[in-house]
């Protein structure tokens, strides 16, 4: 098997990973970085891809992904900031409701 192919097996792992932590956990920050674990493993496989295809379009795509990461970091924690400072929880199932 080549390097690449292992890439892509761990990629499916990471994502997988991160899809049960986001359906399963109620804490929000864990939630949260179930989410960037999905998006760091959606790099993986892009960069993988464009290994194996030999084109570049995919390593371009990975630098749009991690744009996309980090405005949606930063937006995330300022609300979950907010939450938790009105809330006194980070509880998902505590939080329905955007109003105070």
């Amino acid at each position: 098997m080549q390097l690449e192919s292992y890439a892509v097996i761990l990629s499916a792992i990471l994502f997988g990973l991160g899809a049960l932590g986001f359906v399963f956990k109620r804490n929000i920050i864990t939630i949260f970085m179930s989410i960037e674990l999905m998006l760091n493993a959606v790099n993986l496989s892009f960069v993988a891809f464009s290994r194996m295809r030999a084109l570049l379009e995919g390593q371009v795509f990975v630098f749009f992904v991690i744009v996309v990461a980090a405005a949606e970091a930063a937006v995330g924690m300022a609300i979950i900031l907010q939450v938790a400072r009105n809330r006194q929880s980070l509880n998902i199932e505590r939080i329905d409701l955007l109003k105070l």
